[in-house]
């Protein structure tokens, strides 16, 4: 059995936020004259984001994703049917009302982050939590990808949570085009929209197949989002994304590891190996790779060439040092 140092956490700041909160109007003492008043002022004191001048050149002046499909979101369901836009934009063949309770949490009245997350990945996508500002989701937009965003359309001390999913944009006119609530293509300010989305951190979706990977994400976040999948689903469905993860990121030492450790489990050690040498040859530090490299030769009965990886692991100090001991002192018996 092969050792990994991957693992993932999932976002700290979506634990317990929800996307729909008590209606305000149920709050004891609250009127709605003076909460409107504080919306207005709210709203009129927020600035308009300002884009970097690489995305102004980059991205069309108007975009509009069109063929996104709408499902109404009734109260409580945002989540849901935020999810079933986006997941039946990429031919997943699912519908709000099987999306409820595999969301949406009843003594909550509301979905939260991790369930989103998790409900995307039994589904067959992946799920990718981008950079939160205005040029990345706007170049996701542009490379044809649907973004679920979340929104606070209240006060940061009286939450409203809500769920849209981001269609399209016009630059010229500084507005945002969404799917929201029961409106389809609704047009919103790029100032309001980011006073809204800036609530909730900015936190915004990206759900793909495995084998595709957001224009804007990170290596890391590739790396989380890829090791969430792999948990769920097993190493066969993980070989694609992976392999996308390499191919975008060449020299991610993690990346190639985590693609030996899948090829490995399918029964692929010429492959693994082949993934490993890129892992340590990015990373000479990488004490598991060349661990997981000398194992993998040793079963393929190299033991010249497993005695030299296990080495190299058991010079380097750390968790692995005692491992890769143990594994030489085997191989020498």
């Amino acid at each position: 059995m092969l050792t990994s140092r991957i693992r993932y956490v999932e976002n700290a700041r979506a634990e317990g936020v929800l996307v729909w909160h008590k209606q305000l109007w149920r709050m004891p003492g609250l009127r709605v004259t003076g909460l409107c008043l504080l919306l207005l002022l709210m709203s009129g004191c927020a600035a308009t984001p300002q884009l970097a001048e690489t995305t102004q050149q980059r991205l069309p002046e108007r975009l509009l994703l069109d063929d996104i499909p709408f499902h109404g979101q009734r109260d409580y369901q945002c989540g849901p049917a935020a999810l079933a836009m986006v997941l039946n934009a990429q031919g997943v063949d699912v519908s709000v009302d099987t999306l409820i309770p595999q969301v949406f949490l009843p003594s909550r009245e509301g979905s939260v982050q991790p369930e989103m997350l998790a409900t995307v990945r039994r589904h067959g996508r992946i799920p990718f939590v981008i950079e939160g500002n205005l040029d990345t989701l706007l170049t996701e937009i542009a490379a044809g990808q649907p973004v679920v965003v979340m929104q606070n359309l209240s006060l940061p001390a009286w939450p409203l949570w809500h769920y849209a999913v981001a269609i399209g944009f016009d630059l010229e006119a500084s507005e945002m085009i969404l799917h929201s609530g029961m409106e389809p293509q609704r047009v919103e300010s790029f100032r309001r929209f980011d006073a809204t989305w800036a609530r909730s951190h900015r936190w915004a979706l990206v759900t793909l197949p495995p084998g595709k990977l957001p224009e804007t994400i990170g290596e890391d976040a590739a790396i989380e989002a890829t090791t969430a999948w792999e948990r769920l689903q097993g190493a066969k469905p993980s070989l694609p994304a992976w392999t996308a993860l390499v191919e975008r990121f060449p020299d991610s030492a993690m990346g190639h590891f985590a693609l030996g450790n899948a090829r490995h489990a399918v029964g692929d050690d010429a492959g693994a190996i082949h993934a490993f040498e890129r892992a340590v040859a990015n990373d000479p530090n990488l004490a598991a790779g060349w661990l997981n490299l000398g194992l993998v030769y040793q079963a393929q009965g190299e033991n010249h060439q497993a005695r030299q990886a296990m080495q190299r692991a058991a010079d380097l100090p750390g968790r692995w040092q005692t491992q890769a001991e143990q594994a030489l002192e085997s191989l020498s018996q």
